[in-house]
Protein backbone atom coordinates (compact mmCIF):
# COMPACT_ATOMS: atom_id res chain seq x y z
CA UNK A 1 0.00 0.00 0.00
CA UNK A 2 1.30 3.55 -1.05
CA UNK A 3 2.15 5.66 2.25
CA UNK A 4 2.43 9.08 1.07
CA UNK A 5 3.30 10.61 4.49
CA UNK A 6 6.84 8.31 4.13
CA UNK A 7 7.59 9.71 0.45
CA UNK A 8 7.02 13.27 1.61
CA UNK A 9 9.10 12.64 4.77
CA UNK A 10 11.94 11.65 2.70
CA UNK A 11 11.50 14.65 0.40
CA UNK A 12 11.52 17.24 3.56
CA UNK A 13 15.15 15.87 4.75
CA UNK A 14 16.31 16.39 1.05
CA UNK A 15 14.63 19.79 0.97
CA UNK A 16 16.57 20.56 4.33
CA UNK A 17 19.90 19.08 3.19
CA UNK A 18 19.25 20.69 -0.25
CA UNK A 19 18.68 24.26 1.84
CA UNK A 20 22.24 23.56 3.53
CA UNK A 21 23.77 23.44 0.32
CA UNK A 22 21.85 26.53 -1.10
CA UNK A 23 22.93 28.62 1.94
CA UNK A 24 26.70 27.53 1.82
CA UNK A 25 27.15 27.87 -1.84
CA UNK A 26 25.74 31.00 -1.37
CA UNK A 27 22.98 30.18 -4.11
CA UNK A 28 21.03 33.80 -3.85
CA UNK A 29 23.94 36.02 -4.13
CA UNK A 30 25.42 33.94 -7.41
CA UNK A 31 22.81 34.94 -10.01
CA UNK A 32 23.71 38.98 -9.27
CA UNK A 33 27.12 37.84 -9.34
CA UNK A 34 26.89 36.12 -12.53
CA UNK A 35 24.97 38.85 -14.04
CA UNK A 36 27.84 41.38 -13.22
CA UNK A 37 30.57 38.81 -14.55
CA UNK A 38 29.04 38.82 -17.79
CA UNK A 39 28.87 42.36 -18.27
CA UNK A 40 32.15 42.33 -17.40
CA UNK A 41 33.36 39.71 -19.61
CA UNK A 42 31.49 41.54 -22.67
CA UNK A 43 33.63 44.58 -22.08
CA UNK A 44 36.19 45.58 -25.16
CA UNK A 45 38.94 45.82 -23.12
CA UNK A 46 38.33 42.68 -21.53
CA UNK A 47 38.69 40.82 -24.33
CA UNK A 48 42.16 41.72 -25.14
CA UNK A 49 43.16 40.50 -22.22
CA UNK A 50 43.52 37.01 -22.43
CA UNK A 51 44.67 36.14 -18.81
CA UNK A 52 41.88 38.38 -17.49
CA UNK A 53 39.18 36.61 -19.96
CA UNK A 54 39.88 33.07 -18.85
CA UNK A 55 39.83 33.78 -15.71
CA UNK A 56 36.08 35.31 -15.72
CA UNK A 57 35.19 32.61 -17.55
CA UNK A 58 36.40 29.75 -15.80
CA UNK A 59 34.97 32.16 -12.77
CA UNK A 60 31.51 31.98 -14.84
CA UNK A 61 31.50 28.11 -15.58
CA UNK A 62 31.54 27.55 -11.76
CA UNK A 63 28.78 29.61 -11.18
CA UNK A 64 26.89 28.46 -13.46
CA UNK A 65 27.23 24.61 -12.29
CA UNK A 66 26.53 25.27 -8.56
CA UNK A 67 23.56 27.55 -9.46
CA UNK A 68 22.23 24.81 -12.14
CA UNK A 69 23.31 21.90 -9.23
CA UNK A 70 20.80 23.69 -7.26
CA UNK A 71 17.70 24.16 -9.59
CA UNK A 72 17.78 20.58 -10.74
CA UNK A 73 17.90 19.43 -7.40
CA UNK A 74 15.11 21.69 -6.52
CA UNK A 75 13.23 20.57 -9.72
CA UNK A 76 13.58 16.43 -9.03
CA UNK A 77 12.04 17.62 -5.53
CA UNK A 78 9.03 19.65 -7.18
CA UNK A 79 8.48 16.54 -9.67
CA UNK A 80 8.50 14.13 -6.92
CA UNK A 81 5.95 15.89 -5.01
CA UNK A 82 3.34 16.37 -8.12
CA UNK A 83 3.65 12.22 -8.65
CA UNK A 84 3.09 12.20 -4.57
CA UNK A 85 -0.09 14.34 -5.63
CA UNK A 86 -1.43 12.29 -8.49
CA UNK A 87 -0.94 8.77 -6.81
CA UNK A 88 -2.93 10.07 -3.84
CA UNK A 89 -5.27 11.29 -6.68
CA UNK A 90 -5.39 8.36 -9.40
CA UNK A 91 -4.60 5.83 -6.69
CA UNK A 92 -2.15 4.32 -9.46
CA UNK A 93 0.41 2.96 -7.74
CA UNK A 94 2.52 1.65 -10.95
CA UNK A 95 4.07 5.12 -10.64
CA UNK A 96 5.95 4.33 -7.21
CA UNK A 97 9.30 2.88 -9.22
CA UNK A 98 9.30 5.63 -10.84
CA UNK A 99 8.89 7.64 -8.09
CA UNK A 100 11.15 5.74 -5.85
CA UNK A 101 13.65 6.01 -8.71
CA UNK A 102 13.52 10.12 -8.87
CA UNK A 103 13.95 10.23 -5.57
CA UNK A 104 17.12 8.40 -5.57
CA UNK A 105 18.58 10.58 -8.87
CA UNK A 106 17.66 13.89 -6.77
CA UNK A 107 19.12 12.57 -3.00
CA UNK A 108 22.36 11.26 -5.38
CA UNK A 109 22.32 15.01 -6.68
CA UNK A 110 21.75 16.72 -3.38
CA UNK A 111 24.33 14.82 -1.82
CA UNK A 112 27.03 16.09 -4.44
CA UNK A 113 26.09 19.68 -4.31
CA UNK A 114 26.05 19.13 -0.39
CA UNK A 115 29.85 17.68 -1.01
CA UNK A 116 30.71 20.76 -3.49
CA UNK A 117 29.41 23.05 -0.23
CA UNK A 118 32.02 21.75 1.87
CA UNK A 119 35.29 22.88 -0.68
CA UNK A 120 35.03 26.69 0.38
CA UNK A 121 38.60 26.06 1.31
CA UNK A 122 40.73 29.67 -0.21
CA UNK A 123 42.48 27.02 -2.98
CA UNK A 124 39.90 24.28 -3.28
CA UNK A 125 38.51 25.99 -6.60
CA UNK A 126 42.06 25.79 -8.29
CA UNK A 127 43.59 23.03 -10.43
CA UNK A 128 45.65 20.58 -8.78
CA UNK A 129 49.48 19.91 -9.45
CA UNK A 130 50.38 16.41 -8.15
CA UNK A 131 53.35 14.73 -7.76
CA UNK A 132 53.78 11.02 -7.42
CA UNK A 133 57.10 9.17 -6.05
CA UNK A 134 57.98 5.63 -5.73
CA UNK A 135 59.04 3.97 -2.05
CA UNK A 136 60.21 1.16 -0.38
CA UNK A 137 59.97 -1.94 -2.87
CA UNK A 138 62.73 -1.26 -5.66
CA UNK A 139 60.86 -2.12 -9.29
CA UNK A 140 57.29 -3.10 -7.10
CA UNK A 141 57.75 0.41 -6.17
CA UNK A 142 57.84 2.01 -9.45
CA UNK A 143 55.21 -0.63 -11.00
CA UNK A 144 53.17 1.16 -8.47
CA UNK A 145 53.77 4.80 -9.20
CA UNK A 146 52.55 3.72 -12.81
CA UNK A 147 49.39 2.22 -11.48
CA UNK A 148 48.70 5.00 -9.49
CA UNK A 149 49.37 7.78 -12.03
CA UNK A 150 46.78 5.78 -14.31
CA UNK A 151 44.46 5.53 -11.29
CA UNK A 152 44.09 9.62 -11.34
CA UNK A 153 44.28 9.97 -14.56
CA UNK A 154 41.14 7.85 -14.86
CA UNK A 155 39.42 9.49 -11.78
CA UNK A 156 40.38 12.85 -13.67
CA UNK A 157 38.49 11.36 -17.31
CA UNK A 158 35.70 10.59 -15.24
CA UNK A 159 34.96 13.85 -13.94
CA UNK A 160 35.32 15.57 -17.03
CA UNK A 161 39.04 17.12 -15.96
CA UNK A 162 41.66 17.29 -18.18
CA UNK A 163 45.13 16.06 -17.30
CA UNK A 164 48.94 16.85 -18.52
CA UNK A 165 51.71 15.33 -18.00
CA UNK A 166 54.92 17.52 -16.72
CA UNK A 167 57.68 15.78 -16.32
CA UNK A 168 58.07 12.08 -15.44
CA UNK A 169 61.45 9.61 -14.78
CA UNK A 170 61.05 6.33 -15.82
CA UNK A 171 61.98 3.23 -13.41
CA UNK A 172 65.36 1.43 -13.86
CA UNK A 173 62.98 -1.92 -15.35
CA UNK A 174 59.69 -0.71 -15.27
CA UNK A 175 57.12 2.16 -14.13
CA UNK A 176 58.25 5.48 -13.31
CA UNK A 177 60.20 6.48 -10.04
CA UNK A 178 58.34 9.45 -10.28
CA UNK A 179 55.83 11.33 -12.21
CA UNK A 180 54.76 15.29 -11.93
CA UNK A 181 51.11 16.33 -13.61
CA UNK A 182 48.28 18.45 -13.89
CA UNK A 183 44.79 18.04 -13.47
CA UNK A 184 42.66 21.04 -14.43
CA UNK A 185 38.90 21.51 -13.40
CA UNK A 186 36.37 22.79 -11.03
CA UNK A 187 37.28 21.93 -7.30
CA UNK A 188 40.11 19.89 -8.36
CA UNK A 189 42.43 20.66 -5.80
CA UNK A 190 39.24 20.69 -3.33
CA UNK A 191 39.05 16.86 -4.12
CA UNK A 192 41.95 15.56 -4.14
CA UNK A 193 43.79 17.20 -1.30
CA UNK A 194 42.53 14.17 0.59
CA UNK A 195 44.76 11.42 -1.52
CA UNK A 196 47.99 13.62 0.28
CA UNK A 197 50.16 10.66 1.79
CA UNK A 198 51.95 7.35 1.83
CA UNK A 199 49.91 4.46 -0.58
CA UNK A 200 50.52 1.42 0.26
CA UNK A 201 50.09 -1.87 -2.30
CA UNK A 202 50.37 -5.46 -1.10
CA UNK A 203 50.25 -7.89 -4.28
CA UNK A 204 51.40 -11.32 -5.70
CA UNK A 205 54.05 -9.30 -7.82
CA UNK A 206 54.22 -10.10 -11.17
CA UNK A 207 58.15 -9.05 -11.33
CA UNK A 208 59.09 -12.15 -8.92
CA UNK A 209 58.95 -15.86 -10.80
CA UNK A 210 58.39 -17.24 -7.47
CA UNK A 211 54.92 -15.10 -7.24
CA UNK A 212 55.24 -14.43 -3.61
CA UNK A 213 53.95 -11.56 -1.91
CA UNK A 214 55.30 -7.77 -2.31
CA UNK A 215 54.62 -4.87 -0.51
CA UNK A 216 55.56 -1.65 -2.30
CA UNK A 217 54.68 2.17 -1.25
CA UNK A 218 54.27 5.57 -2.93
CA UNK A 219 53.88 9.16 -1.74
CA UNK A 220 51.57 11.26 -2.98
CA UNK A 221 51.64 14.88 -2.77
CA UNK A 222 49.56 17.40 -3.92
CA UNK A 223 49.17 21.15 -4.41
CA UNK A 224 47.28 23.90 -5.69
CA UNK A 225 47.78 25.89 -9.17
CA UNK A 226 48.82 29.40 -7.92
CA UNK A 227 48.15 31.62 -11.21
CA UNK A 228 48.51 34.85 -9.60
CA UNK A 229 52.03 35.88 -9.94
CA UNK A 230 51.83 39.07 -7.28
CA UNK A 231 51.23 36.27 -4.71
CA UNK A 232 54.76 34.44 -4.79
CA UNK A 233 57.48 36.61 -5.65
CA UNK A 234 60.04 35.26 -7.35
CA UNK A 235 63.89 37.12 -7.45
CA UNK A 236 65.80 36.54 -10.19
CA UNK A 237 68.94 36.31 -7.97
CA UNK A 238 67.30 33.19 -6.18
CA UNK A 239 66.87 30.62 -8.89
CA UNK A 240 68.99 29.51 -11.71
CA UNK A 241 67.33 28.13 -15.15
CA UNK A 242 69.14 25.62 -17.16
CA UNK A 243 67.91 24.08 -20.29
CA UNK A 244 68.62 20.70 -21.80
CA UNK A 245 67.45 18.17 -24.48
CA UNK A 246 64.01 16.97 -23.67
CA UNK A 247 63.88 12.82 -23.22
CA UNK A 248 61.53 10.32 -23.71
CA UNK A 249 59.98 9.33 -27.43
CA UNK A 250 60.71 12.98 -28.55
CA UNK A 251 59.73 13.91 -32.36
CA UNK A 252 60.24 16.88 -34.60
CA UNK A 253 62.90 19.23 -33.28
CA UNK A 254 61.86 17.71 -29.43
CA UNK A 255 64.77 15.86 -28.89
CA UNK A 256 67.54 17.81 -31.16
CA UNK A 257 66.85 21.06 -29.36
CA UNK A 258 67.08 22.38 -25.79
CA UNK A 259 63.39 22.48 -24.90
CA UNK A 260 63.70 20.89 -21.36
CA UNK A 261 63.92 23.33 -18.02
CA UNK A 262 64.89 22.57 -14.90
CA UNK A 263 64.33 25.48 -12.05
CA UNK A 264 66.59 25.53 -9.21
CA UNK A 265 65.05 27.86 -6.56
CA UNK A 266 68.39 28.31 -3.86
CA UNK A 267 66.31 29.81 -0.76
CA UNK A 268 64.49 26.30 -0.53
CA UNK A 269 65.90 23.76 -2.24
CA UNK A 270 63.35 23.41 -4.19
CA UNK A 271 64.08 22.27 -8.00
CA UNK A 272 61.30 21.47 -10.38
CA UNK A 273 61.38 20.26 -13.97
CA UNK A 274 59.36 20.78 -17.39
CA UNK A 275 60.21 18.72 -20.92
CA UNK A 276 56.58 17.64 -21.75
CA UNK A 277 55.69 21.14 -23.59
CA UNK A 278 56.93 21.25 -27.46
CA UNK A 279 58.77 24.96 -26.98
CA UNK A 280 61.33 26.19 -24.44
CA UNK A 281 58.73 29.13 -23.36
CA UNK A 282 55.49 26.62 -22.71
CA UNK A 283 57.96 24.26 -20.47
CA UNK A 284 59.44 27.60 -19.09
CA UNK A 285 56.43 28.73 -18.28
CA UNK A 286 54.84 25.19 -17.05
CA UNK A 287 57.69 25.38 -14.59
CA UNK A 288 57.27 28.40 -13.11
CA UNK A 289 53.44 27.63 -12.60
CA UNK A 290 54.77 24.71 -10.79
CA UNK A 291 57.24 26.79 -8.96
CA UNK A 292 54.89 29.14 -7.64
CA UNK A 293 52.91 26.03 -6.33
CA UNK A 294 56.07 24.56 -4.71
CA UNK A 295 56.35 27.84 -3.17
CA UNK A 296 52.37 28.66 -2.13
CA UNK A 297 52.95 25.47 -0.61
CA UNK A 298 55.77 25.63 1.96
CA UNK A 299 54.20 29.02 3.01
CA UNK A 300 51.24 27.53 4.14
CA UNK A 301 52.94 25.00 5.61
CA UNK A 302 55.10 27.65 7.68
CA UNK A 303 52.11 29.87 8.60
CA UNK A 304 50.12 26.71 9.74
CA UNK A 305 52.20 24.42 10.96
CA UNK A 306 50.19 23.23 13.84
CA UNK A 307 47.44 22.14 11.41
CA UNK A 308 49.75 20.98 8.68
CA UNK A 309 46.48 22.31 6.70
CA UNK A 310 48.04 21.04 3.32
CA UNK A 311 50.94 19.28 3.38
CA UNK A 312 50.00 17.26 6.83
CA UNK A 313 52.62 15.40 8.50
CA UNK A 314 55.93 14.59 7.10
CA UNK A 315 56.56 10.64 6.75
CA UNK A 316 58.99 8.17 4.96
CA UNK A 317 57.55 6.02 2.37
CA UNK A 318 57.60 2.98 4.14
CA UNK A 319 55.64 0.48 5.89
CA UNK A 320 53.49 2.41 8.80
CA UNK A 321 53.07 5.86 7.03
CA UNK A 322 50.34 4.70 4.29
CA UNK A 323 47.48 6.17 4.44
CA UNK A 324 45.54 3.91 2.93
CA UNK A 325 46.32 0.43 1.49
CA UNK A 326 45.35 -1.91 -1.55
CA UNK A 327 45.61 -5.29 -1.05
CA UNK A 328 45.00 -7.51 -3.96
CA UNK A 329 46.36 -10.75 -1.79
CA UNK A 330 44.72 -12.46 -0.01
CA UNK A 331 41.80 -9.75 0.18
CA UNK A 332 40.30 -7.79 -2.14
CA UNK A 333 40.16 -5.25 0.24
CA UNK A 334 41.19 -1.06 0.22
CA UNK A 335 41.34 0.76 3.17
CA UNK A 336 41.88 4.10 4.15
CA UNK A 337 43.38 4.32 7.48
CA UNK A 338 42.63 7.99 8.23
CA UNK A 339 38.59 7.47 7.86
CA UNK A 340 38.69 3.78 8.44
CA UNK A 341 36.64 3.39 4.89
CA UNK A 342 36.69 0.23 3.42
CA UNK A 343 36.00 -0.36 -0.35
CA UNK A 344 35.80 -4.02 -1.81
CA UNK A 345 35.93 -3.01 -5.29
CA UNK A 346 39.39 -2.73 -5.93
CA UNK A 347 39.50 -2.90 -9.80
CA UNK A 348 36.61 -0.44 -9.85
CA UNK A 349 39.11 1.98 -7.84
CA UNK A 350 42.29 1.70 -9.74
CA UNK A 351 40.27 2.38 -12.79
CA UNK A 352 39.85 5.57 -10.94
CA UNK A 353 36.63 5.35 -8.37
CA UNK A 354 38.49 7.26 -6.01
CA UNK A 355 35.32 9.23 -5.22
CA UNK A 356 34.36 7.53 -2.65
CA UNK A 357 37.47 7.84 -0.80
CA UNK A 358 37.45 11.76 -1.46
CA UNK A 359 33.53 12.11 -0.28
CA UNK A 360 33.94 10.14 3.22
CA UNK A 361 37.16 12.28 3.63
CA UNK A 362 35.64 15.58 3.58
CA UNK A 363 32.70 14.35 5.54
CA UNK A 364 35.48 13.34 8.16
CA UNK A 365 36.73 16.55 8.24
Amino acid sequence: MFKADDYRLKIKDLEETLGEAKYALDIDNRYAQLQNLRKEQEDPEVWQDLERSAKIGREISSIENKIASYEKGRKALDDANEIIDLIEETQEEDLVPELDKMISVANADIEEMRVRALLRGKYDNSNALLSIHAGAGGTEACDWVSMLYRMYCRYAEMQGYKTSEIDRLPGDTAGLKSVDFKIEGENAYGYLKAEIGVHRLVRISPFDANKRRQTSFASVEVMPEVDDDNEIEIKDEDIRIDVYRSSGAGGQKVNKTETAIRITHFPTGIVVTCQNERSQLQNKEMAFKYLRSRLLEKQIEQRLADEAALKGETKKIEWGSQIRSYVFCPYTLVKDHRTGFEMGDVQAVMDGNIQGFIIDYLKKT
